[in-house]
């Protein structure tokens, strides 16, 4: 009887193709490219703008299909969709969300799909992949920590402690963080108060991120 692969052996014997050619094959150059080593890459604003004016393809939306109580299923069910869609000669591309931490960690193990219908390089992908989680991250925790520190030099603004709702955000499943006291430790470490902790894709800074359409949007 044959061993079942699991998912990551399937994924780590797997001969990947490097972004370039990938890229290649839905019309795009290595200049439109932002390499993050041989098999990951961000497009160029400049070559979206460009591509904006070809004609629309057709957009396929997979939502929670025969989702088990933890969520698991859409994103291998679009990948397969996909895979599907180029076997028949179609020219199909998958848009995924970037996984977060918490569910890596958690109860799923993985969001980059199963089988032999994943995205590769899963492990890249379901950790750090380009480091975007990781921007929003201190983006998001900046903006705390200059609350706190308003509060610490006078508080103009007459920022009541008691009811701060901008929460500080980290990509890992920690239910010990979920409400804590900060400001702990005397003068210099400001004002004790109650926090709170979430994951990055939860956070106003990817809601901003996610509506922006450009740069200065």
């Amino acid at each position: 009887m044959a061993k079942v692969l699991s998912d990551i052996e399937i994924a780590q014997q797997t001969k990947l193709e490097p972004i370039t050619a990938i890229a290649k094959q839905v019309g795009l150059t290595d200049d439109d490219l932002e390499l993050y080593g041989k098999y990951k890459a961000k497009i160029s604003f400049d070559a979206i703008k460009r591509l904006s004016k070809n004609e629309d393809g057709k957009l396929v939306l997979v939502t929670a299909i025969t989702p088990t109580p933890a969520g698991e299923g859409k994103t291998l069910t679009t990948i397969g969709l996909a895979q599907a869609l180029n076997y028949m000669g179609h020219k199909a591309v998958v848009a995924l969300r970037e996984p977060s931490l918490g569910p890596v960690f958690g109860i799923k193990g993985g969001a980059a799909g199963g089988g032999y219908s994943q995205v590769l390089p899963m492990e890249d992908i379901n950790l750090h992949f380009t480091g975007d989680m990781h921007a929003i991250t201190a983006a998001n925790n900046l903006l705390a920590a200059a609350i706190d520190n308003h509060v610490h030099q006078g508080n103009a603004l007459r920022i009541d402690v008691r009811r701060i709702i901008w929460k500080r955000v980290m990509d890992m499943n920690d239910r010990a963080l979920r409400n804590v006291v900060v400001g702990m430790g005397g003068k210099v470490c400001g004002f004790p108060r109650e926090d709170h902790f979430m994951i990055p894709v939860a956070s106003e800074i990817m809601a901003a991120l996610c509506l922006a359409s450009d740069l200065m949007d």
